[in-house]
């Protein structure tokens, strides 16, 4: 991998979180994509965040889903670049992107999975943020 990811910010970190999980069944979405992209136009943590490292970002994570320890890597540059008390914010959005379809794949299900355990998220409040994800991307 050529990028530099030595500077990334906490921004980009949850960019790539929701990048990896739309890129995680092999099959990037519209809904996936307009969910990142709203969530970047408007929460209030990306209300400084130069939308055009989006592009950088994903070619960031896609290159690491080319490599064989690549998630291993995103995941250590997600923990250097995101400070702590943002991982549940990062689930939560993770979880929005694997919800905006209205469907979630085994691939999605398993990187959720993996996002959880890395981020430290207790059990209790991943369950309270998926339930909210699936509120909010109910069709009916």
């Amino acid at each position: 991998m050529t990028h530099d990811t030595a500077n990334l910010s906490p921004q980009d970190a949850l960019v790539a979180i929701m990048i990896s999980v739309s890129m995680s069944d092999d099959n990037v979405r519209t809904s996936e994509l307009v969910a990142i992209q709203q969530a970047v136009n408007y929460l209030p943590i990306f209300a400084d965040y130069d939308v055009s490292r989006i592009k950088v970002v994903s070619r960031i994570t896609a290159d690491l889903f080319e490599e064989e320890e690549g998630l291993d890597a995103l995941f250590g540059i997600v923990r250097a670049a995101l400070p702590e008390h943002l991982y549940e914010t990062a689930y939560a959005l993770a979880c929005d992107v694997a919800a905006a379809d209205g469907a979630l794949y085994q691939p999605e299900l398993r990187l959720l999975e993996e996002i959880r355990y890395e981020l430290k998220i207790d059990r209790l409040h991943a369950a309270a943020i998926e339930r909210g994800a699936r509120a909010r991307h109910l069709a009916e």
